[in-house]
């Protein structure tokens, strides 16, 4: 079966702003995550890929443009299940100010529990983002071979979900992984099993360096903004 290579979309004026961005239209990428995604072909430049699938968002959509300007030939498709997570009500809030709902609790411990209000439950999310991906699976070996490799940008919770679906992680546990603005994770599908290849790979080691405050125990609730 192919491989899947996972692509958050670079950083953008939300992360910046510290705002749970969501369905929000008009989210673009700041000038760090421009450039972010113009760097993207360069890192990929060795794969030969099969077909580019990406979240309806501008964020995304704005990401993977430099590598179709790249590679003019290479087909791109639109999907809305690996849109964003639905946060209903949270959505364009704050995330200072969303720490103190009493549901955040439930979103970093138990988010298998987890459903926003206006929104969609976090188990919903990830089911609708696993049959977007096996669906896609299926047609890009139909169509290209089972050594194929194809690209999907994505969001953050929608990658992180991803990944703990394909490695039998529970959903309650899915918090624990990470994954930067214009990361790469790839999963390679097999018949019987999928293996981690990569995980929030940006081949740059900044984010690691110690921070003028430490990091909260938290997982930052759609991603994050990554190093400073």
């Amino acid at each position: 079966m192919p491989t899947l290579i996972l692509v958050r979309h670079g950083r953008s004026t939300a992360n910046t702003a510290g705002l749970l961005a969501g369905w929000t239209p008009g989210v673009a990428l700041d000038e760090r995550g421009a450039a972010q995604a113009a760097a993207l072909p360069g890192r990929l430049a060795a794969l030969r890929m099969a077909e580019v699938v990406t979240s309806p968002l501008q964020r995304c959509q704005e990401t993977v443009a430099p590598l179709l300007a790249a590679r003019p030939g290479l087909r791109v498709h639109t999907e809305d299940r690996i849109g964003e997570c639905d946060y209903g009500d949270w959505s364009g809030r704050k995330l200072a100010e969303l720490a103190d709902e009493p549901l955040m609790e439930v979103v970093q411990q138990h988010p298998s529990a987890a459903a926003f209000p206006g929104g969609e439950s976090m188990r919903a999310m990830q089911t609708r983002a696993a049959e977007a991906v096996r669906e896609w699976n299926a047609r890009v070996e139909r169509e290209h071979g089972e050594d194929a490799v194809y690209l999907m940008c994505s969001h953050g919770d929608i990658i992180k979900s991803l990944v703990a679906e394909a490695i039998g992680l529970h959903l309650d546990l899915f918090q624990r992984i990470s994954v930067e603005p214009c990361s790469v994770t790839v999963i390679r599908y097999t018949r019987l099993r999928p293996f981690l290849v990569r995980l929030g790979d940006t081949g740059d080691f900044a984010s690691l360096a110690p921070r003028e405050e430490p990091p909260s125990g938290d997982a930052t609730v759609g991603g994050g903004a990554g190093a400073p």
